[in-house]
């Protein structure tokens, strides 16, 4: 069984929108108060929770037609986008470790997809 291109890229979106997810729950965390109101007011919360709901969405349409030992290494493309995100909202600086990170994941990722043909 290989896996389809567009299992592929509904997996590689779902990874992009849980990055977002991710940002906006940082976002919200920030905002947090003791109060339970300040957390059901909180739209920042509420759209990454819904940004991580939709990225469920893609990650279960392409999990249905691919092969899972290809595609759920896909979700570590998430991290790559987290870093690139976290520096532009927040100004969270590169190392020399999450650069190494970032190779080997995409190292990881290339080569499970090698295996796919």
């Amino acid at each position: 069984m290989t896996t389809p291109l567009s299992s592929i890229l509904l997996v590689f979106t779902a990874s992009f929108i849980g990055s977002f997810g991710a940002v906006f729950l940082k976002m919200g965390a920030g905002r947090l108060h003791r109060e339970i109101l300040s957390l059901l007011l909180n739209w920042r919360l509420a759209v990454g929770i819904a940004l991580y709901l939709l990225s469920f969405v893609f990650y279960y349409m392409g999990l249905r037609a691919g092969e899972l030992s290809v595609l759920y290494p896909m979700v570590a493309l998430g991290y790559i986008w987290t870093m690139v995100w976290s520096r532009m909202f927040f100004g969270e600086p590169f190392s020399a470790r999450k650069i190494g990170g970032i190779l080997l994941i995409l190292c990881g990722v290339a080569l499970l997809n090698l295996g796919n043909r």
